[in-house]
């Protein structure tokens, strides 16, 4: 009832309303008619209880809001309306109980992202960057909707509970299947080429909502379809994706210390810490999904206030190449606080909500694999590093020629950088009690 309460919130005003109702109507009545499940119980059951399920919805809806209130330039009503159709996409999918609804809602929220993208990018290359999402994104998960129907066939039903309890033997190949439409979502090193172009050609309000909240339909999908094809009972499939994801994510924070696009650099540490999330899911432990719940969060958040920073730091510079910037400290010291509390949470420093997630983690790799905690521990290491270096090269040093005059943090880019970080202090008291 919560996420439903959530859901009614986010697509309050949107136009848009009545026709997606209409279509999940008719889905709906598909599903009864081909699978012959009873109505009532399908009304009942339509909507997802769980914790991860309200936490990923609360999400959507903050960050969709916090899009809108960081650019109040963007005024025309087509930029409201996809965002506001991606909100509700999102809020659909992550309170979905019937698969396949939640398929074609994962699905679908790649539209809005798209047109964003096109509509509202920067360069010329964000044509590309849409090609690029597209065809990673979509190729890879088309499979999935054949092995879905296949699943949903086999047990009769189309709800995640029921599928839970039903057995299924499942291959290899499957696995890798069903594996691979999340794990290019994540992404997860190797199928990541599509998110740095991704991000750097897109506006800010699509890097917020990618990197905030549609990463998170990755890690909530694999929790998802482990629920429904009890993934983590094939061993070593399920050893080697969290091997590549540790390793890439180690790879990835090498990766950051030589960028110098801002929104790159910032792409690039999404890849490490979705990197934390997959292994948490795939390790199908309580200690490990509590890893990749707490991460989902944390990093939804701040990562996407790093990239509202970036924002706010080029439209003073107008440039968002490091080797241009320095010296931000004397000019706008606000705007370097904050600088300073979000490369903080980034690196995961002590009291930050990232720090906990990551430490949750240990125990359920510690329990696969000694040589992945090392792997862990490095890029920790990295990732501080990386994070000192995109701080120190803004705001220290002497002032950039290329800094021209410009006005200090206004009151909206203010209240939009609290806002982002309010709930990361209270999310993380709570989850600190929680777990003493």
């Amino acid at each position: 009832m919560l996420s439903l309460v959530y859901g009614m919130i986010a697509v309050c005003g949107v136009c848009w309303w009545g026709y997606s109702c209409t279509s999940f109507a008719l889905i709906t009545l598909i599903s009864l008619v081909v699978l012959n499940q009873n109505f009532a119980t399908s009304v009942n059951m339509m909507f997802s209880g769980s914790n991860l399920s309200g936490l990923m919805v609360f999400l959507s809806v903050l960050l969709s809001f916090l899009a809108i209130m960081s650019t109040p330039s963007e005024k025309s009503k087509s930029y409201l309306f996809w965002i506001s159709v991606l909100g509700l996409f999102l809020v659909l999918a992550f309170s979905s109980a019937n698969i396949l609804l939640f398929y074609v809602f994962f699905e679908a929220s790649l539209i809005p992202t798209l047109m964003l993208i096109i509509g509202w990018g920067y360069q010329p290359e964000r044509l590309q960057a849409g090609s690029y999402m597209m065809l990673y994104t979509v190729t890879a998960s088309l499979p999935l909707l054949a092995a879905l129907v296949w699943r949903c066939s086999d047990s009769n039903s189309m709800l995640t509970c029921i599928l839970t309890n039903s057995p299924f033997r499942i291959s290899e190949i499957l696995v890798v299947v069903v594996f691979t439409a999340f794990l290019v979502k994540l992404p997860m090193y190797s199928v990541h080429l599509w998110l740095p172009k991704a991000h750097v050609e897109a506006p800010l309000a699509g890097s917020m909502i990618l990197a905030g909240i549609l990463l998170k339909l990755g890690g909530y999908g694999l929790m998802q379809m482990n629920l429904c094809f009890s993934i983590s009972s094939v061993l070593f499939m399920m050893k080697l994706a969290v091997a590549i994801s540790m390793w890439g994510g180690l790879i990835s924070t090498l990766m950051c210390l030589r960028q110098v696009d801002v929104k790159a650099l910032v792409a690039y540490s999404s890849v490490g810490h979705m990197g934390i999330v997959t292994a948490g899911m795939l390790l199908d432990r309580s200690w490990g999904v509590m890893s990749a719940t707490v991460t989902m969060v944390a990093h939804g958040l701040s990562s996407s206030a790093m990239f509202c920073l970036a924002y706010f730091t080029y439209e003073k510079i107008h440039s968002r190449n490091l080797p241009y910037m320095s010296g931000f400290l004397s000019l706008y010291p606000i705007l370097s606080l904050f600088w300073f509390v979000f490369c903080c949470i980034n690196m995961a420093a002590p009291g930050t909500l990232n720090l906990l997630g990551e430490l949750l983690l240990v125990p359920a790799l510690w329990s696969s694999s000694m040589s992945l905690v090392v792997v862990m521990g490095m890029m920790v290491f990295l990732s501080a590093a990386f994070n000192m270096y995109l701080y120190t090269s803004v705001n220290h040093g002497n002032v950039s020629k290329y800094a021209g005059p410009s006005s200090p943090l206004r009151s909206f880019e203010m209240s939009s950088l609290v806002a982002h970080l309010m709930p990361l202090v209270f999310i993380f008291k709570s989850s600190v009690f929680y777990v003493l």
